[in-house]
């Protein structure tokens, strides 16, 4: 049998589903995407039909093969990333989901969070899982489900219910049944998990009311957990699935942000930043989230994480919603077009402030407009919230990490990363160099890693580093005083929208 030439990586994200296929190399040979549906049942709600989750995952792997003309003898494994937080519900038996999907984005769960709160579990939740309680989370939309959908209850009673992450939803379906499991960064998403000890919470279980028969086996990030069913994929039969990590848990490791310190920045819809804190678990005083950044070999690491709620989402805003642009493209020149936003600052808190604020009650604003206000500085204080709040995640890190401070750049990617006056603006704010990487499909390429490393595709982590290149590092154009001064008229503007 000829040696493997690559690795296939399926990446299920919130608004489409994409399968790459990588060479030793880590140089994408073909990818395919296709969109996921978008359900919004009613205001607040966001859904996905799981039957659409696997069969676009499915169709792009399919995809890949064809347009690579590679055969199933010609890949080592496959490694999955995937939307995090996102809960599925089905039946063991039948394989059939009992409802639609409930995606991290979905605030109906919002009441119960403020209830947990007020009955004093938050420091509970903390301590256990490293998250703070959020309707972000699986662990309140799993008691949704119970609690509203009628057939929950009843396949509990027998056994046959699952409860699961997209990951464990594309795994079962790829062995036809035969697997039900998560890996550990998944897990530790759900609210559910201990992630000090590492499995799932019988005191949470109870405080949920979520039955432990019905949730999978926590697995390694790294290592075989099934194969490929030929009913499932006939072309992929056969093949080892041996790599599991949440999105941005996948990001990290694809930017081989593998040493404590290392932090990268995902720029996309929001922003995801983590950083690396090895085997220190550190508990956030910042308002920052504690994860499980990798499992492998039983063992696990962790990383600091901060999300914000709206990144590239307010250039969308910016077109669809003010008709500012007509394409998502143009928000770069016309941002670059005057040297500076013109004292205006926009804090897009659409849905709230993220970490390191926490406040679902905050709300957008722009500021600082005169009649001297053009669209382009508009756009350019746009670009620059992106860019502003991302600094204040790396403060909050900073301060909770003080013996990691020797943090010396960020690398980043998404697809916002592709915009070099943002880059700039990150650069220039942050005071620290900020690095794009050749290969920017991280998130992919963390997957496929994860899954050549379990099968001996790569021999180790050197031998990944050794494919990772700069494309672009963007190093500071202001002086310290000049960024400081810039910040505090942004914290100005933050109290502003929190009033």
């Amino acid at each position: 049998m000829p040696e493997p030439q690559y690795t296939l990586a399926l990446d299920q994200g919130t608004t489409s589903s994409r399968a790459i296929l990588f060479d030793v190399f880590a140089t994408p040979i073909a990818s395919a995407q296709q969109p996921v549906e978008q359900v919004y049942p009613r205001p607040g709600r966001v859904e996905h039909d799981p039957r659409n989750i696997w069969q676009t995952q499915r169709d792009t792997a399919l995809q890949v093969l064809a347009d690579a003309g590679a055969t199933a003898e010609q890949i080592a494994a496959i490694g999955i990333t995937n939307q995090r937080e996102t809960a599925v519900a089905w039946d063991r038996a039948t394989g059939k989901p009992i409802c639609n999907a409930i995606v991290w984005q979905d605030r109906r769960t919002a009441e119960q969070i403020g209830r947990l709160d007020a009955e004093g579990y938050t420091e509970l939740v903390r301590k256990k899982t490293g998250l703070v309680p959020d309707a972000y989370f699986s662990a309140t939309k799993f008691a949704w489900i119970m609690e509203h959908v009628d057939d929950a209850p009843r396949l509990a009673a027998s056994n046959q219910l699952c409860l699961g992450t997209v990951d464990s939803w594309l795994i079962y379906n790829l062995t036809n049944g035969q697997m039900f499991v998560t890996d550990a960064t998944n897990a530790s998403r759900t609210m559910l998990y201990d992630i000090e000890r590492g499995g799932w919470d019988d005191e949470l279980l109870e405080l949920f009311g979520i039955p432990r028969a019905a949730l999978p086996e926590v697995v390694d990030s790294a290592g075989i957990v099934g194969e490929v069913s030929a009913d499932a994929i006939n072309e992929l039969a056969g093949l080892p699935v041996a790599g599991i990590a949440g999105d941005q848990q996948a990001a990290l490791f694809g930017q081989m942000c593998i040493r404590p310190g290392m932090a990268k920045n995902t720029y996309g819809t929001g922003c995801f930043m983590l950083m690396n804190t090895g085997d220190d678990r550190i508990d956030s005083q910042s308002n920052l989230l504690t994860t499980v950044s990798l499992q492998i070999g039983g063992e696990r690491q962790y990383a600091l994480e901060g999300g914000v709620f709206i990144g590239g989402a307010v250039v969308q805003w910016l077109r669809d919603g003010l008709g500012v642009i007509e394409a998502s493209s143009e928000i770069e020149s016309l941002a670059a077009s005057v040297s500076d936003a013109g004292g205006v600052h926009f804090v897009p808190a659409f849905a709230g402030l993220g970490a390191p604020y926490w406040d679902p009650d905050a709300r957008g604003l722009i500021c600082g407009l005169t009649r001297g206000t053009t669209r382009a500085h508009l756009a350019r204080a746009a670009l620059e919230s992106i860019a502003f709040q991302s600094v204040d995640l790396l403060d909050a890190m900073r301060q909770d990490a003080d013996q990691l401070a020797f943090i010396d750049e960020l690398r980043v990617d998404g697809g916002a990363a592709a915009n070099n006056t943002l880059m700039q603006m990150q650069a220039d704010i942050m005071q620290m160099p900020v690095t794009r990487p050749t290969v920017t499909e991280t998130t992919a390429l963390g997957a496929a890693y994860l899954a050549g490393l379990s099968t001996g595709f790569w021999r180790d982590t050197d031998s990944l580093e050794a494919n990772w290149q700069a494309d672009h590092t963007f190093e500071p154009a202001i002086s310290q005083d000049q960024a400081d001064a810039a910040l505090a008229d942004w914290r100005k503007a933050i109290q502003r929208a929190r009033l």
